[in-house]
């Protein structure tokens, strides 16, 4: 069920950290296998910790999504079946999420007398608004993959046979643009909307300046005035493949 265990945690922690540096690697895309996505957090190893257990294991699961929310490059989930609780806190840490049309997503949490710890009331109210992020919270209710939609918890919804091949397709067309402007992108918007206008401005203007120095806009310029807009090839390392 893929459920996040200290094991998992462990695993997917080195694993984002390796993607973080990993120059040749231009997108990513989280998926869980064709039966689901994640289950959500190992219910019966919490039960057995102490608090203190439980404050250390989920300061290291929150750090974990966060540094999946903090790569560089473009990351997609690919959502089948169920994405509950850490489940979902680990989709919302991405940047685009593809559902399948049979999917069902959730933060069942209260239904255990419990929050959720690893983002999701903050990155589910960022994305969908407080009262909307208020209800699934409180409830703790599935939503299908339709009223995800509606609610902009997905951002595409799939036939269930196509998530990973949309996902990948997805991921491939943002890994053939601009490294260094997908990751201006990402920080703009992330750091900009949790700060006041004036601020997030300044770092939009902070990062334009940054990014108009690098070799891609040399490209994407000159390409422009000779070739006519959309008609520019990034260096791309890999092939672009995520």
């Amino acid at each position: 069920m893929n459920a996040f265990d200290t094991v998992q945690r462990d695993e997917l922690a080195a694993r984002v950290r390796e993607l973080a540096d990993a120059r040749q690697v231009r997108a990513v895309v989280l998926y869980g296998g064709e039966r689901l996505f994640a289950a959500g957090a190992d219910v019966t190893a919490l039960a057995a910790m102490d608090i203190d257990e439980v404050r250390g294991w989920n300061r290291a699961l929150q750090r974990t999504f966060d540094e999946v929310a903090r790569l560089p490059m473009p990351v997609v989930a690919a959502i089948t079946g169920y994405a509950l609780g850490g489940g979902l806190e680990l989709a919302l840490a991405a940047d685009y999420r593809i559902a399948a049309d049979d999917a069902l997503l959730g933060q069942p949490e209260i239904q255990l007398g419990i929050i959720p710890g690893s983002g999701g009331t903050q990155r589910l109210t960022r994305l969908i608004g407080p009262s909307r992020a208020k209800n699934l919270l409180m409830t703790g209710r599935r939503v299908d993959a339709a009223e995800a939609l509606r609610l902009g918890l997905v951002d595409e919804v799939v036939p269930a046979t196509e998530v990973h091949t949309a996902a990948l397709h997805y991921a491939r067309r943002l890994a053939e643009g601009p490294a260094a402007a997908l990751e201006a992108i990402k920080e703009a918007v992330n750091h900009g909307t949790d700060t006041s206008l004036s601020t997030g401005l300044a770092l939009e203007r902070s990062l334009f300046t940054g990014v108009f120095g690098t070799k891609d806009a040399a490209t994407g310029l000159q390409s422009f005035l000779t070739e006519g807009p959309g008609k520019a090839r990034f260096d791309t390392p890999g092939q672009g493949a995520p």
